[in-house]
């Protein structure tokens, strides 16, 4: 290796250069939850609106087209929704996009149109939907504060998965879909989950200490079952990243496969647990 080359993580990535991005991206998350929340909708709109221009792109190896213009216009309107009323308005938003999809489609002929709609809609409940569950997160009076729970606790489960896996990792956990994750690590993100979550519900949420290990709990498996999900996605589709906009990490989606399922469980988890 030269001076010249970056240096790499065990899962091949450029170290420093994911540890300064990931870094930004929380800082820039922070502080749109504390200066002026509504920017945070603002964020997670500008990542969905990429993330479906990332997903169509890769669909495109499968010959399959998505209907980006649809599917772009009506993400924002259901995050903003979400935002403005809610679930139900989040829902509504959904199914109106859903319908302009199928509507859309019908102007390039009948020949694929089956496959170009399923990927529409796996594009339309994957991206905007799940990200709607972080608008209305954010959208609480404490905000701010389920949002960073959220979001710590699955850093929590990449972190503590990678730190345990680089150092004791010998058992993989999947290998037809992801050689790089083994069982130390998923107990490794077992571990750190659920001490954030006890940590949150606690001294945030002043809730018993069982309810913040079950949303660790569910967060590490959710977050688990969501990276080998988008793993086995890019195997099919015989790619290794979703893209390069972002250095160290690949595409935003490949940053976002498990903060979208995950934002949906903390979600419902926490209006249990510690409602408004």
């Amino acid at each position: 290796m030269t001076d010249a080359e970056p240096k790499k993580s065990r899962a091949g990535r450029d170290l420093p250069a994911a540890i300064g991005v990931g870094v930004g991206l929380v800082a820039l998350i922070v502080a749109s939850l504390f200066v002026y929340r509504p920017s945070f909708a603002f964020i997670v709109g500008a990542a969905v609106v990429y993330g479906c221009y990332e997903l169509s792109r890769a669909f495109g190896a499968a010959q399959l087209r998505p209907a980006l213009a649809p599917l772009t216009v009506g993400s924002v309107a259901m995050l903003a929704a979400a935002w403005l009323r809610g679930p139900n308005g989040l829902v509504l938003a959904l199914l109106i996009t859903l319908c302009g999809v199928l509507i859309w489609r019908l102007g390039d002929g009948a020949d694929g149109y089956l496959g170009d709609v399923g990927a529409s809609a796996f594009i339309l409940l994957y991206l905007p939907t799940l990200a709607g569950f972080a608008v209305l997160s954010a959208h609480a009076d404490d905000g701010a504060a389920r949002i960073i729970a959220f979001v710590a606790t699955v850093i929590c489960s990449d972190t503590g998965g990678y730190a345990t896996g680089v150092f004791f990792g010998r058992h993989p956990l999947a290998p037809i879909v992801s050689k790089a994750k083994t069982w130390e690590g998923f107990a490794g993100s077992v571990l750190f989950c659920s001490a954030s979550g006890i940590l949150f519900l606690t001294l945030t949420f002043h809730q018993p200490w069982w309810t913040g290990l079950l949303f660790g709990l569910a967060i590490v498996v959710t977050a688990t079952l969501g990276d080998l999900g988008e793993s086995l996605l890019k195997r099919d589709l015989g790619i290794k990243d979703m893209g390069t906009v972002l250095p160290g990490h690949g595409g935003i989606m490949d940053r976002l496969d498990s903060l979208l399922p995950c934002a949906a469980v903390a979600y419902l988890l926490l209006s249990a647990f510690a409602p408004v």
